[in-house]
């Protein structure tokens, strides 16, 4: 009995491969391709006479195929080297949140805006395994995005599935395009009343330039970004203003099945 007892007390003070810390796996040095990202995107992504693309998310749900092309996709991101300060880091980063973003939509679907269900949001709540570790939609943008690339352009490289964010693009970011696509998507976004309402008495502006002013350099950085992108019109008005401007955000889905927008 004492000896079973010695032999006990040793085995329960010897750790076992269960009791040892749970390790992310090793990143492997590729890097994702967007490909399959650029024919979803292409596939369900419209661009309206309005200037604001939107997503079929009915006919994504639908589409069986296309939703295990988007889960495959996504999972190609789980080891992936998504390490540095490359312009192929930002087009990934960015991919995989747009493609976590719909696939988060189309798994609830029909739902009014993203929002539905959650005081402020979901980003927190939404998760996915990239680079060797599980991050959230939240700290992708917050944590990696934001602080790595210090690019305030990076506000229009991410979607968050609403009308008044900038627009979901048609194809993926890639690396190789991305500093001009970058550009464009800006200026598009400036110059459509989303980005800058300046039909009124008073500049409005989308409140991304009032909750992120800091990424921009400031109220005066936020200025002389919308005047660098804003086409020779609208820069003379937001120069000429000296009002402080009003800010407004519509969370509605950007879906293509809604014809109206409701203001919140």
């Amino acid at each position: 009995m004492l000896r079973l007892a010695v032999l006990a007390f040793f085995m329960a003070m010897t750790p076992s491969a269960a009791a040892e810390p749970v390790r992310p796996a090793a990143a492997v040095k590729t890097a994702p391709a967007h490909a399959d990202w650029t024919r979803l995107l292409t596939a369900y992504v419209k661009s309206g006479a309005d200037g604001v693309t939107r997503v079929d998310y009915a006919a994504l749900k639908a589409s069986r195929a296309d939703r295990a092309a988007l889960d495959a996709y996504i999972a190609g991101f789980e080891r992936a080297d998504l390490s540095g300060t490359s312009k192929a880091a930002f087009a990934s980063w960015s991919n995989l949140y747009n493609a976590v973003t719909v696939r988060y939509i189309v798994d609830r679907y029909p739902v009014k805006s993203i929002r539905d269900g959650h005081i402020i949001g979901p980003w927190k709540d939404i998760k996915v395994k990239a680079g060797g570790r599980e991050v959230s939609l939240d700290q992708i943008e917050h944590e990696i995005l934001r602080p790595t690339f210090k690019d305030a352009r990076v506000h229009y490289a991410i979607n968050c599935a609403s009308y008044s964010c900038p627009n979901l693009p048609t194809k993926a970011w890639e690396a190789a395009t991305l500093d001009a696509e970058l550009d464009i998507a800006a200026r598009a976004y400036i110059n459509h009343p989303r980005g800058v309402n300046a039909s009124g008495k008073r500049i409005v502006l989308s409140s991304i330039y009032d909750w992120f002013k800091d990424d921009f350099g400031g109220r005066e950085g936020v200025t002389a970004h919308l005047i660098k992108y804003a086409e020779p019109a609208l820069a003379a008005k937001l120069k000429a203003d000296t009002k402080a401007p009003k800010f407004a955000y519509d969370w509605s889905l950007n879906d293509v099945q809604r014809n109206t927008k409701a203001k919140k």
